[in-house]
């Protein structure tokens, strides 16, 4: 038997029919939610994230603005926009697409950003939250959506070894950091690059949440019978028997003959991150 499909997708659309309520009410009491993308530079992965972005935001009836800038643009420009951003009440949400080009500091310019608006949750303040175990900010989308999923799944954490390969402020980090509060309570590990054995450890956990961006880097062999995975990477590599290019995760598709649960790619991570923004927006403009 092969895995059940943890089908993000689907889900997400239910997150969103119920957001377009939400949005619904928020207009009738003068209040119309906005999200504002900053992008810089033609990277085209950037510019394909942006438009589903945009294309989620039509769909719930939240008002997107976008910002295109050269790549040649300074730090300091980036920096009097989102300013300017800050100050405008009729904006709830603001992102600036990762990758930036490398004289730009992500840091630096993540904590511009009011952490009221920050609807990506990267904000040391909304960090420092979680870190708090008070899930009231705004929540990383990724991990949130994440652990959307497997509670939608009835997958119960408590006690289960879960390890997360990656340790980015974007996922690994504050993915552990949800994982391990009360009420979830599960025995998380944290693995990267760096870590070794890692194909020992995965072998006796429970739960594996791959998001370290290297193609099909969890072999089936690593997973034992009946471990849920979640696999958040996706790589385009060229198929050698068709010499096609094909959309992989972190985690060999050939796990899913092991798995009990199991994220597709595409399809699984990624259209929940989507609605987690989304969520994160509505929550912003209704705080307001």
């Amino acid at each position: 038997m092969g895995a059940v499909l943890l089908d993000g997708k689907s889900l997400s659309r239910e997150i969103e029919d119920d957001l377009k309520l939400r949005v619904s009410k928020l207009k009738k009491n003068g209040i119309e939610p906005h999200l504002a993308v900053i992008l810089i530079g033609d990277d085209i992965a950037s510019h394909v994230y942006v438009r589903n972005k945009e294309n989620a935001c039509k769909r719930t009836g939240i008002i997107s603005t976008k910002v295109i800038l050269p790549m040649a643009t300074l730090e300091e420009e980036v920096l009097q926009i989102i300013d300017e951003m800050n100050k405008n009440n009729d904006i709830h949400g603001i992102l600036v697409q990762s990758p930036t080009p490398r004289h730009i500091d992500e840091l630096k310019i993540t904590e511009r950003i009011d952490p009221t608006k920050d609807v990506d949750g990267f904000h040391p303040w909304n960090l420092g939250k979680l870190v708090q175990g008070d899930m009231r900010g705004l929540i990383p989308c990724t991990p949130a959506g994440i652990m959307k999923l497997l509670n939608n799944a009835k997958i119960n954490l408590v006690g289960k070894k879960v390890t997360v390969i990656g340790r980015s402020r974007i996922v690994g980090m504050p993915l552990s950091l949800m994982l391990a509060q009360k009420g979830v309570d599960a025995t998380v590990t944290i693995t990267h690059s760096r870590s070794k054995d890692i194909e020992k450890i995965c072998m006796t956990s429970d739960v594996i949440i791959a998001a370290l961006g290297r193609p099909e880097f969890v072999k089936k062999e690593w997973i034992k019978h009946s471990t849920v995975i979640v696999d958040v990477g996706i790589s385009r590599i060229i198929d050698s028997s068709t010499n096609k290019y094909e959309l992989v995760g972190d985690v060999e598709s050939s796990a899913m003959e092991k798995a009990s649960y199991m994220t597709p790619v595409p399809g699984g991570v990624g259209p929940m991150t989507i609605a987690m923004l989304l969520t994160n927006t509505v929550n912003a403009a209704n705080s307001n």
